[in-house]
C-alpha cells in the first residue's frame, strides 16, 4: 500500500490539530515549492530525508516495444532522488 496525498493531509491535520481544509493547503503548497524549485533546475534538499535532483538525459536509440521498431528519443529531464543516510539507516533498522 502506498501513502498518499490525501493520507499525508490526514496525518498533518491529526499531528498538528489543523481542520483538514488547512492541512490540505498546507500541503498543496509545499508540494508546488517542490515542483516549481525541480522545474526550474534547482535541487531540493531535505534534511534528513534526502535529495530530489533533476538530472539532463541525452538523446539516445530506443525501441517502440509495441511495435518494435527502432526510434530517437528526445532528450530530457527526469528527478532522482537520493536519500540521506538517516533515512538509510532508519528503514534499514
Amino acid at each position: 500500500m502506498a501513502l498518499t496525498k490525501v493520507d499525508i493531509i490526514e496525518a498533518v491535520a491529526e499531528q498538528n490539530g489543523f481542520p483538514k481544509s488547512k492541512s490540505k493547503e498546507v500541503v498543496e503548497i509545499l508540494l508546488d515549492i517542490v515542483k516549481s524549485t525541480l522545474a526550474s533546475g534547482e535541487d531540493v534538499m531535505i534534511s534528513n530525508f534526502g535529495k530530489f535532483r533533476v538530472t539532463e538525459k541525452q538523446a539516445r536509440r530506443g525501441r517502440n516495444p509495441a511495435t518494435g521498431e527502432d526510434m530517437m528519443m528526445a532528450p530530457r529531464r527526469v528527478v532522482g532522488f537520493r536519500w540521506s543516510g538517516r533515512l538509510r539507516d532508519k528503514i534499514n533498522k
